[in-house]
């Protein structure tokens, strides 16, 4: 498989940016990643690429933040109470065949992140990981994480990166409209 992210074989999943969950994190972090992952949802919508938006025990820790959840649908929405996506049978379900290739963001690094983007390696899926558009309380946890992902072969990328590999070429109203959303 290429090592740039293609829309034709991407799907993106937003993993627990939840009310109870962003409220105790950093500000300034969790305004960026809020802001990367708005990037990333939106462009997937422009390009047709479908996205899955998991919470976590949702009862306990709050719905998808207001800001993300005017970008998804609902039927996008998977609520689980694992740590992995993975282990969900209804993600599962939701992830499509013909898209090996996932992209994910949200909370927390070390945790959910990082044991969706193994388990999904590990079940032959080409993983991304937009390391701007991941938090953890703790950035040493984030640190690791990411250090973790990348020995393990999940290729560590960024919000631009990914959505100008999805687009290719600087054109078309996707381009025109991609491109004011990184401004």
């Amino acid at each position: 498989m290429p090592y740039t992210s293609q829309h034709e074989t991407s799907q993106l999943v937003i993993v627990d940016v939840q009310d109870k969950l962003s409220s105790v994190m950093e500000a300034t972090a969790l305004a960026s990643i809020v802001k990367n992952c708005g990037i990333l949802m939106q462009a997937a919508k422009l390009l047709e690429i479908p996205t899955i938006v998991t919470e976590q025990y949702p009862k306990g820790l709050g719905a998808t933040l207001s800001e993300l959840a005017s970008y998804a649908n609902t039927s996008q929405y998977i609520e689980k109470t694992c740590f992995s996506c993975a282990d969900s049978s209804l993600f599962r379900s939701h992830l499509q065949g013909d898209r090996p290739q996932i992209i994910l963001a949200g909370m927390e690094a070390h945790i959910c992140v990082l044991q969706t983007a193994l388990q999904l390696q590990e079940s032959g899926k080409q993983v991304f990981v937009a390391e701007d558009a991941v938090i953890s309380r703790n950035p040493a946890n984030k640190s690791n994480a990411l250090m973790r992902l990348r020995q393990a072969g999940v290729i560590v990328s960024n919000t631009e990166s990914v959505v100008f590999e999805w687009l290719r070429v600087a054109e078309g109203e996707a381009f025109k409209q991609i491109s004011r959303l990184i401004r």
